[in-house]
């Protein structure tokens, strides 16, 4: 029992579970990235006009990070890199196309965000093919 609520960390569990957490948040936003990514390849730009971008522009960003940068962070290539794009679209979803919505509506985003933070701050473990290219 002591092992168990113990102050130690076991370095396998750890880069088993952020191996867990990168490929599931990298799998469960790409299910947001891949209509984007659909609609964008049909032609059709109807988006939020974000910052005055235009609506295409704000829809390619998007594409870009919640199936490009989704995709990089489910093989674990570039992980922190990849991780900014989907913090800054997670906090664009929260904080200002759902701003003035209940709690509810933001809570998805919201729970992206923190997650995303968590990768950014921890690194993708061990198992990332982005350690296959650097040799390590």
């Amino acid at each position: 029992m002591a092992k168990l609520l113990g102050p130690r960390t076991n370095d396998a569990i750890t880069n088993i579970w952020l191996l867990l957490l990168r490929v599931s948040a990298g799998g469960f936003m790409l299910t947001h990235g891949i209509p984007k990514f659909l609609k964008l390849i049909e032609g059709n730009t109807q988006f939020a006009d974000l910052f005055g971008l235009g609506s295409t522009v704000s829809l390619i960003l998007a594409v870009f990070a919640e199936f490009l940068c989704s995709v990089l962070l489910i093989f674990g290539i570039g992980t922190r890199l990849s991780v900014i794009p989907l913090i800054a679209t997670m906090s664009i979803a929260a904080f200002q196309i759902h701003g003035n919505d209940p709690f509810q509506r933001k809570e998805l985003a919201l729970l992206y965000l923190v997650i995303f933070v968590t990768i950014l701050v921890f690194g993708g473990g061990k198992f990332e093919a982005g350690r296959i290219f650097k040799g390590r």
